[in-house]
């Protein structure tokens, strides 16, 4: 019975993962590690002796320490890819607010310099 609860909340995020990269609210970059652990939820579902032999051979005494350990390990990276993620989008957000202020100064000079060389009044205006 865990064995179908597992497949079918994995191909549940799956789906759902995919339909927001669908809808564009997700890229692909973000989604990966949901899909990441998801499918490996998956083929340690389906083949569970691999599981029981992997824990075997790194020296997991309970297969269930093992699990808990392949998903502490995936959700620390995918939170470090986060972090990386943020960075960068900081630094990004950075340059266009530097070029954001330089676009606004240059276009404050150009409408003192328009103000300054405004014609003097024709005589048809007098």
């Amino acid at each position: 019975m865990e064995k179908y609860l597992v497949l079918i909340l994995s191909a549940i995020i799956i789906l759902f993962v995919i339909e927001l990269i669908r809808e564009e609210k997700f890229t692909f970059k973000y989604a990966f590690g949901w899909i990441f652990v998801s499918s490996l939820a998956i083929i340690f579902t389906l083949f569970d002796e691999v599981l029981f032999k992997a824990a075997r051979l790194l020296g997991f005494e309970l297969t269930s320490d093992f699990v808990l350990f392949i998903f502490l390990s995936a959700f620390v990276f995918m939170i470090l890819m986060m972090t990386v993620f943020l960075c960068q989008q900081n630094s990004h957000n950075d340059r266009i607010a530097q070029k954001l202020g330089i676009l606004e100064f240059e276009i404050e000079q150009l409408k003192k310099k328009s103000d300054g060389k405004k014609d003097p009044p024709s005589p048809k205006d007098e």
